[in-house]
C-alpha cells in the first residue's frame, strides 16, 4: 500500500539509514545486521559525516510539504526531529565522544558482546562479525585517546572497569566460549589477542595520563537539560517545576514510610525494609523460584484481566560461564530487551548465578540480594513479565517506526532516548498495577513507598546535578541521605545520573503520567472504562514519549 505521505516516508527511510550506518553497535542490538563487522567512527571525519548528516536531515525536515501524516506518522516525525536536536547537542558537548572515555570502552566491549549474547544468525556468521569488530577496537579506543583529553574522574574511572571487564571476557571468557561451543579459530585467538592489547594501553592512558586531567563539569546545564525534557520526553513542565514535583512526592513517601513502619514491628523504615532480606529461596529453590513467580505473575494479570498477554517466550537461566568473570565490571543487564528484528524463539533472562560448591556465608549474601521480593518485583514484574519483557512486545508491533525501537536496550542506554519514559514509566507502573490485584505481599505493598521515594530522589539529583546546584558528591550523599542508599550503589547511581541528563527523570514521570492518564479516561468514560482495553491501547503506541500518548488516547 502506498504511503499518502511519500515524502516524508522517503525521508524516514533517510533517517534510519543514517541512524544505523553511524550506530552500528546500536544496529546490532536492535535486529539490524548489516553493520555487524563495524564499530562506530569517532574521527575527525566521522564525526564531520555524521554531524552534516543530521544538520541535513533536520533542515530537509523543516522543509517538507505537507502532507496527510498519520498519527503514528505524526509521532515519528516530532519524534525524529527532537532526537536530532539532542543529538547534536551532544556531539558538541564533553558529554560525548569529546569528554567520556565509557562511550569508547562501552562501544568496544559491547559491539562483540552483542554478537555472543543471542544466536540471531549462525555461529560461524557472528564469529566472522566478532573478529572484524575486534580488529577494528584499537582505532576506536585510539579515537578515544585522541578526543578525550580531560574527563570527570567518574567517567574515567568507569572506563578504567570497562577495561577490565573487556579483558576478563576476552582472555578467559573468549576460551571459555570457544570450549562451550567447540570452536578452535586462530583468527578468533588473534583478533582477540589485538583487542585486549588495544584495551591494555587504553586502560593505561586512562590510569596515568587522563587520571591526571580530571574535570568536574558533570552538569549538562539548564538549558541542555531542558531540551532533554522538551524535546526528548515532550514534558510540558521545565527542570524547576519536575524539581519542585519531585519534592513533593519524596515527602510524601517519605511520610508513609515512616508512619507505617511500626506495622511491621520496626522503629523506623528502613529497619522495616531490611525484613525483606529474611524472605528468600533456598539454594535448591533459587532457580525454580523466577519461574514460579512468572507463572504466578502471568496467571494473576489474566484473572484480572489487565491486559492482552502475548505470546513472548522468556527463558530464566543461570549468567553464562564465558560471561561471569566480565559481567560485574560491565553494564551487562540480566535482562536485555529482544532485539526488534530478530525473529528469536525465546529471551533469555540472565539470572545471577549461584553455585552449590560456594561457601556458605556466599551462597547467604546472594540469596539475601536476591531475595523473593527482589526476584518478584524486579526480576518478574518490572523487567521480565508484564513490565519491560511485554512493553517491548507490544512495541515492536507498533505503527511508529521510532516507536518500535526506541526503547531497545544498546551499549549503555537507549536506543532512542524518547523512549525512556514509556520504558521505564510503564515498568515502574507496574509494580503499583500488579499490588491492586493482591499479587504483593504487605511488607512487599510496604516496599513500593520506597520504590516511589526512590523515583522521587532520582529525578531531584538528576535536575540539581545538571543544573549546577548539586556537586557529585552531594548527590551521592543526597541519596544516602533519603534513599538509604548503600555507599557503592549510590557512587553506581550518580555516575548513571550524570552520564545521561534528563533519564532519571523518567521513572518518577512516566509512572505517573500513565496513572494520570488512567485516571482522566476512568472519570471521562465512567462505567464503559474498560482497563484491559486502556493498557492494550496504551501499549499499542510502541516506545514513544507518555505525553505524546496521553495527547492521542485524550483525542
Amino acid at each position: 500500500m502506498e504511503s499518502s505521505a511519500p515524502q516524508f516516508a522517503a525521508w524516514l527511510d533517510e533517517f534510519f539509514a543514517s541512524y544505523y550506518r553511524h550506530r552500528p553497535v546500536n544496529a546490532t542490538f536492535i535486529g539490524v545486521h548489516n553493520y555487524d563487522h563495524r564499530l562506530p567512527d569517532f574521527s575527525p571525519q566521522g564525526v564531520d559525516e555524521c554531524v552534516a548528516e543530521m544538520e541535513a536531515l533536520l533542515k530537509t525536515l523543516r522543509t517538507l510539504p505537507q502532507e496527510p501524516l498519520t498519527e503514528a506518522q505524526s509521532m515519528d516525525r516530532k519524534l525524529a526531529e527532537g532526537f536530532l536536536e539532542i543529538q547534536l547537542w551532544e556531539y558538541g558537548s564533553s558529554h560525548f565522544h569529546l569528554g567520556n572515555p565509557s562511550l569508547y570502552t562501552g562501544e568496544a566491549i559491547f559491539g562483540v558482546l552483542s554478537l555472543f549474547r543471542r544466536a540471531f544468525a549462525p555461529l560461524e556468521q557472528r564469529l566472522e562479525a566478532a573478529i572484524d569488530r575486534m580488529n577494528a577496537i584499537p582505532s576506536l579506543l585510539n579515537q578515544g585517546k585522541a578526543n578525550v583529553r580531560q574527563a570527570p574522574p567518574a567517567w574515567t574511572e568507569r572506563a578504567t572497569r570497562e577495561c577490565t571487564g573487556a579483558l576478563a571476557f576476552l582472555g578467559d571468557g573468549l576460551e571459555i566460549f570457544m570450549r562451550d561451543n567447540g570452536v578452535d579459530s586462530k583468527s578468533l585467538r588473534n583478533a582477540a589477542d589485538t583487542a585486549s592489547a588495544a584495551f591494555r594501553d587504553f586502560q593505561c592512558y586512562l590510569e596515568t595520563e587522563l587520571r591526571r586531567r580530571p574535570t568536574e563539569e558533570y552538569a549538562c546545564g539548564g538549558e541542555a537539560f531542558n531540551l532533554m525534557l522538551r524535546q526528548g520526553h515532550f514534558l510540558d513542565m521545565d527542570a524547576s517545576e519536575v524539581e519542585i514535583y519531585a519534592w513533593d512526592q519524596l515527602k510524601g513517601s517519605e511520610a508513609k514510610l515512616e508512619a507505617y513502619a511500626g506495622d511491621f514491628g520496626a522503629s523506623d523504615w528502613r529497619s522495616a525494609l531490611a525484613q525483606l532480606a529474611d524472605h528468600q529461596p533456598s539454594v535448591e529453590r533459587y532457580y525454580p523460584r523466577h519461574w514460579e513467580l512468572w507463572e504466578a505473575c502471568r496467571a494473576a494479570a489474566e484473572e484480572h484481566e489487565l491486559l492482552t498477554w502475548p505470546d513472548c517466550p522468556i527463558e530464566f537461566v543461570p549468567r553464562p560461564s564465558w560471561a561471569r568473570g566480565a559481567a560485574p565490571h560491565l553494564y551487562f543487564l540480566p535482562y536485555h530487551s529482544a532485539p526488534a528484528f530478530d525473529p528469536l524463539p525465546a529471551v533469555d533472562y540472565l539470572v545471577p548465578p549461584i553455585d552449590k560448591d560456594m561457601p556458605p556465608e556466599t551462597q547467604e549474601r546472594l540469596l539475601r540480594a536476591t531475595n523473593d521480593s527482589v526476584i518478584k518485583l524486579n526480576h518478574v514484574v518490572h523487567h521480565g513479565s508484564i513490565g519491560h519483557h511485554v512493553q517491548n512486545w507490544y512495541a515492536y508491533k507498533a505503527q511508529s517506526r521510532i516507536g518500535q525501537i526506541a526503547a531497545v536496550d544498546c551499549a549503555s542506554r537507549l536506543a532512542l532516548f524518547c523512549g525512556s519514559t514509556m520504558a521505564e514509566g510503564w515498568a515502574t507502573y507496574t509494580t503499583g498495577l500488579m499490588d491492586e490485584v493482591g499479587f504483593l505481599t504487605s511488607l512487599e505493598h510496604y516496599s513500593l513507598h520506597h520504590a516511589r521515594l526512590r523515583a522521587s530522589a532520582r529525578a531531584i539529583v538528576d535536575v540539581n546535578l545538571h543544573t549546577g546546584k548539586f556537586s557529585f558528591d552531594e548527590a551521592e550523599a543526597f541519596y544516602r541521605d533519603y534513599v538509604a542508599m548503600s555507599e557503592k550503589a549510590s557512587y553506581a547511581e550518580v555516575v548513571k545520573n550524570s552520564m545521561f541528563p534528563g533519564a532519571a527523570v523518567m521513572y518518577l514521570m512516566g509512572s505517573d503520567m500513565i496513572r494520570r492518564l488512567r485516571e482522566e479516561l476512568s472519570t471521562k468514560q465512567g462505567a464503559a472504562f474498560n482497563l484491559k482495553q486502556f493498557h492494550d491501547r496504551f501499549l499499542s503506541y510502541g516506545s514513544v514519549p507518555v505525553s505524546l500518548i496521553r495527547e492521542a488516547m485524550k483525542r
